[in-house]
């Protein structure tokens, strides 16, 4: 009899709103998916095979973004090592300086990140190209750099009134679209450069 009243309690527990509690998170995992997939499918393809050229012909690759932004483009970073690029995270003691031949490649989705404005001038005045990736094709990031990636997503410049378009927070889908974007470059650059699995693997630290 016990048994039985600690499996109501517990089912009415799992019960919120009518829904079981199981269901309402794999509505809110379709959810995303589903806004990460319609920012994607929005994509320019032209856009993005022009940004692997460039960062496949880079003598040197610097790359930043602020926030969780900068968790995927270091993550971006740690690949284009392991495809052999010379790349570097702004911050790094072993950051080089830029100059003509050299890529700086920003990600700033609200388009006016403050750091990100001054390193991109800082770039532009040493004689780099600057590539941006950012949701506002307007904003004064866009202003500074060569070439833009367009993704066009919510972010803390659109994410509350009229404009919120997203059931995640400020700027999640278009991080969550970043790590997706990157992967598929990651792969482009692979065919690219040239580059085999066995070699990217071997790139791979052993200092964890």
């Amino acid at each position: 009899m016990n048994e039985i009243k600690l499996f109501v309690e517990k089912s009415q527990d799992d019960l919120e709103d009518g829904f079981a509690v199981g269901d309402r998170n794999e509505n809110l995992f379709k959810t995303a998916l589903d806004e990460l997939g319609a920012v994607l499918a929005r994509l320019d393809d032209r856009q993005i095979d022009a940004g692997c050229k460039l960062l496949a012909e880079a003598r040197q690759i610097v790359v930043y973004g602020c926030g969780r932004e900068a968790l995927q483009v270091k993550g971006f970073a740690m690949r284009l090592y392991h495809l052999g690029l010379p790349v570097s995270v702004v911050g790094d003691m072993n950051t080089p300086p830029l100059g003509p031949g050299d890529l700086f490649l920003a990600s700033s989705g609200p388009g006016e990140t403050s750091t990100v404005l001054t390193l991109m001038r800082v770039a532009r005045d040493a004689g780099a190209t600057n590539l941006l990736l950012s949701a506002q094709a307007d904003g004064s990031a866009a202003k500074l750099a060569d070439a833009t990636l367009l993704i066009p997503a919510q972010t803390m410049a659109n994410d509350q009134g009229p404009q919120k378009t997203s059931v995640l927070p400020m700027g999640s889908v278009f991080e969550g679209a970043l790590f997706l974007l990157f992967e598929v470059m990651v792969l482009k650059l692979k065919s690219l450069t040239g580059a085999s699995p066995e070699a990217m693997r071997a790139r791979h630290t052993n200092m964890e």
